[in-house]
């Protein structure tokens, strides 16, 4: 049994658990194993996302469960993101508590829910089911995502997404390929996200990988060819997981790949500065 949610099409046996950890074939279908697992739950402001132009100074609860597509050996989240059903704490939650504990919180300025921490995409299921219950409820659908899904799941998903904030992890596929993913994949999925909902982009510089200005460059090119107004995230590297070899970014650094990003988009961020 092939998944196919993302271009991994990871080729399941009986009761396999494929690469992201998260998704088996059981009973003769591709299930999501989180469905409903929780590992964080928070009320946080939007600009953590982060979202700068989209509802600034708001809340949102954000959720996450376990599991990723990717492998970056510089995880921040790490702990779940590099887990399985087996390896850490869930708490059950349907798409229905979901839903009500973020219009329960809408008095203390909850504007909905944030699907993040981990890497929402690979809980589709859950994440549609939950947004759908979120916008009967009048409230807002967050997606923090490192795009890595097919096209046609994409599509099905986005009229459920009010605001996306996606990773662009770097603007070369041999990068890419050393994180377990497939840049045009991310490209793609950027753009059809820019036609149905607010996106924003990040991108984690990280030293003597990604970080020289002729990268950026390119990739602040791309998404300005995209919409020039898109923001860009450009944030700091700090040693993680199995990247603990070299320094954090300096921040001259990101500041001064932040001005290279300046001559061709509209929003540009230095962030963790």
């Amino acid at each position: 049994m092939i998944c196919e949610l993302c271009f991994h099409h990871c080729d399941l046996s009986e009761r396999q658990i494929g690469l992201c950890r998260a998704r088996a074939w059981r009973g003769g279908a591709v299930v999501p194993l989180n469905y409903g697992k929780v590992t964080s739950l928070a009320l946080d402001p939007i600009e953590k996302k982060p979202l700068r132009r989209f509802r600034p100074g708001s809340v949102i609860l954000s959720v996450g469960s376990f599991g990723c597509n990717l492998r970056c050996p510089f995880c921040q989240n790490y702990e779940i993101s590099m887990s399985g059903e087996k390896k850490h704490e869930t708490a059950e939650l349907s798409p229905e508590a979901l839903a009500d504990k973020a219009l329960e919180l809408r008095p203390y300025g909850n504007i909905g829910v944030a699907y993040t921490y981990n890497e929402p995409l690979i809980g589709y299921e859950y994440v549609q089911d939950c947004a759908a219950l979120v916008h009967e409820r009048g409230m807002v659908n967050v997606l923090v995502t490192n795009g890595t899904i097919e096209e046609a799941p994409w599509r099905e998903l986005l009229p459920l997404i009010d605001a996306a904030n996606i990773d662009l992890k770097g603007f070369t596929p041999e990068w890419y390929k050393r994180l377990g993913g497939d840049l045009e994949t991310v490209k793609r999925s950027i753009s059809l996200a820019a036609e149905r909902c607010h996106v924003e982009v990040t991108t984690l510089l990280v030293p003597g990988e990604n970080d020289s200005a002729e990268e950026v460059t390119a990739l602040a090119q791309w998404l300005a060819s995209v919409d020039r107004n898109i923001p860009l995230h450009l944030s700091r590297f700090f040693p993680r997981y199995r990247m603990i070899d070299r320094p954090p970014t300096s921040v001259e650094r990101v500041y001064r790949l932040a001005d290279v990003a300046r001559e061709h988009l509209s929003f540009v961020y230095a962030g963790n500065c």
